[in-house]
């Protein structure tokens, strides 16, 4: 039986501001993300997707309904430090993550909080950063790297407390392209070649193609799920929902729409050259 790793069962938080007013972010979400799997969550800004990321690494608890990271309720106080332990997060911002002002003294920071002892910190910091592709850059000042270097390492800084599941709340969105490539690089290895459950929050539609599936969601509530080639062919429902599709999957829309007979579903340049 595949191992559940996330599940939210009739998920609702409301929002209060200084009024009392609530504002409903996440309205009876039900979600389910198995251990090893790679999931995408799209939707514009507003829709609750950051929201629920928050939710997984019980930074944010539940007004109504729970979640659950390997089967602990975040609602249960005396299991909060084993629910962060297993779902570590990566923010928006690396600067806001980096501690230190050396390289590897900032991925230690975590496992040493946790207590590990430290020739096993030692070890962990060095297999984090081989497995971000940082290693040269140990000794270096954290704040003379370009962005993408930057959030590699915050990334390394989450893997050294070695969780099961990693929650990236649009990791690249305050990085230039090239950056962008390197963390999205970063993010497929976790999850391939180290087995991470990944949890990606994006609004970027080309960094959600190589995903297992996707949740779109929409004013708190999930409005379309399934895998990249399922979602990003409902062309129609997507622009409804004010999101983009990935390039090559508009080209194919637009081919089709001149009468050219073409899949809708395809995701990548590979297979437009394929077909074509």
């Amino acid at each position: 039986m595949d191992e559940i790793m996330i599940k939210a069962n009739n998920l609702t938080y409301e929002y209060k501001n200084n009024e009392e007013q609530s504002n409903i972010a996440l309205n009876n979400v039900n979600l389910e993300i198995k251990r090893g799997e790679f999931v995408a969550i799209l939707g514009h800004n507003g829709s609750g997707k950051s929201t629920l990321a928050k939710h997984i690494n019980a930074l944010l608890l539940p007004t109504e309904g729970n979640l659950y990271v390997k089967g602990m309720d975040t609602l249960d106080e005396e299991k909060l430090w084993d629910i962060r332990s297993t779902a570590g997060m990566v923010f928006q911002n690396p600067d806001n993550q980096l501690v230190a002002t050396i390289v590897e003294e900032d991925v230690a920071f975590g496992p040493e909080n946790q207590g590990i002892e430290p020739e096993q910190i030692r070890e962990r910091v060095d297999k984090a950063l081989e497995i971000v592709e940082m290693t040269k850059y140990k000794e270096h000042a954290p704040h003379l790297l370009s962005g993408g270097q930057k959030q590699r390492i915050a990334i390394a800084g989450v893997l050294a407390m070695n969780p099961e599941c990693i929650i990236l709340d649009e990791p690249t969105a305050m990085l230039d392209p090239s950056g962008r490539i390197e963390v999205m690089e970063t993010i497929k290895k976790l999850n391939r070649e180290e087995g991470k459950t990944i949890v990606h929050i994006t609004h970027y539609m080309d960094e959600a193609v190589d995903a297992d599936r996707i949740v779109v969601m929409e004013q708190g509530e999930i409005v379309l799920e399934g895998t990249p080639k399922q979602v990003f062919s409902q062309v129609d429902k997507m622009k409804a929902f004010g999101l983009d599709i990935p390039q090559v999957t508009e080209l194919s829309y637009k081919l089709r729409n001149r009468g050219i007979d073409i899949p809708t579903n395809i995701l990548t340049v590979e297979e437009m050259v394929k077909l074509i």
